[in-house]
């Protein structure tokens, strides 16, 4: 038996070929694929204005990506949502949704776990299960927008996964998420991490996208780094600046260095000086994150006053920092702490 094709995953182009070579006009891929990127339909017999026939016969040979709800934890803090789904397989992935003043965000995961093993991070703890289709990435998001009523204004893909490693579905749903005829996303308004995979960054570059690409650096020495990411193994310190330099200079875009401040670890000022002298020359934003503890690491946040500290040491000397404000604190909202606390129970 022939495994069903992924409907959803496919841009409008190519269901466009798909439906043709089925015998369709293309005024009926349009129709569907706003059903399915637009409207949010949760399945085929929700398209009421196409043929019984035709909903029929998708039935039978699509497979429609429709994640299901599993666990949704609220923050009583800031109302920050965190939602654990379902996959058809049985895996479970999670999301968040935040709620600005200038919009909702939401943080997506790319990947089924993570094989980067960075020490600090929940989400690697068990290793990388698989990747996810561009269905199963924008279902994330169409799933939160059916629930809250709302709309999505930004998107970063910094939930579980390294997105990089899952580059050729990344680039698609980059795509279809921002295509003029799906949710219509600006890429600006579009952040992609990566702990640092140095062709797929100066890859991305050549893809000529104005979305944000935020490094996470969390070390300003190829030792310190080493400590705390695997994957500062395989490529060093100078060669990532070179390929940020290589990304700023094709697109245009500044580059966001993530910085982890993890307590007597990586937050003294020759810290903050080393990290000055790689943000500055590339114009880059620093965004710090006082890290999130998780029990099975013994990495503590530095102390509230050593933070504030550290960015004003990187203002005076004119880089731009924020401190992320801490959304969910008092729900699992670290990446991969609700998806770890849900696998013994399954």
């Amino acid at each position: 038996m022939n495994e069903k094709k992924d409907i959803k995953s496919m841009p409008l182009s190519v269901l466009m070929e798909e439906l043709a070579a089925a015998g369709e006009k293309p005024f009926h891929a349009k129709q569907m694929y706003q059903w399915m990127h637009v409207k949010l339909a949760g399945g085929f017999e929700e398209m009421t204005d196409l043929s019984r026939n035709l909903r029929e016969k998708c039935e039978r040979e699509y497979e429609y990506t429709k994640l299901t709800v599993v666990e949704v934890q609220e923050s009583k803090i800031d109302g920050t949502k965190k939602f654990l789904f379902g996959l058809a397989d049985g895996n479970v992935v999670e999301s968040v949704w935040m709620k600005y003043r200038h919009g909702n965000s939401v943080c997506i995961s790319s990947q089924v776990g993570c094989r980067m093993g960075c020490r600090f991070c929940a989400s690697t703890l068990d290793g990388l299960e698989r990747n996810l289709r561009p269905s199963e990435m924008l279902d994330q998001i169409y799933s939160i927008q059916r629930i809250t009523g709302e709309r999505v204004s930004n998107v970063v893909v910094m939930g579980t996964g390294e997105p990089m490693d899952n580059y050729e579905n990344l680039m698609v749903f980059l795509r279809m998420l921002t295509d003029e005829n799906g949710l219509n996303i600006s890429q600006r308004n579009v952040t992609v991490s990566t702990c640092g995979l140095v062709p797929r960054m100066k890859q991305l570059a050549e893809e000529k996208l104005q979305i944000t690409l935020a490094l996470s650096l969390h070390a300003v020495s190829d030792e310190k780094r080493r400590q705390l990411m695997p994957i500062a193994e395989r490529y060093s310190i100078r060669e990532l600046m070179e390929a940020c330099a290589y990304y700023f200079e094709k697109t245009g875009r500044r580059i966001t260095f993530e910085y982890s401040l993890v307590g007597g670890v990586n937050d003294t000022d020759k810290d903050a000086e080393g990290l000055i002298a790689l943000a500055k020359p590339l114009h880059c934003h620093v965004n710090l994150i006082p890290v999130n503890p998780i029990k099975e690491r013994d990495y503590v946040q530095s102390k509230n006053g050593r933070v504030q500290a550290f960015r004003e040491k990187l203002e005076r000397a004119g880089v731009a920092a924020t401190v992320r404000r801490e959304m969910g604190r008092d729900i699992d909202g670290a990446c991969g702490q609700l998806r770890r606390r849900h696998l013994p129970r399954k």
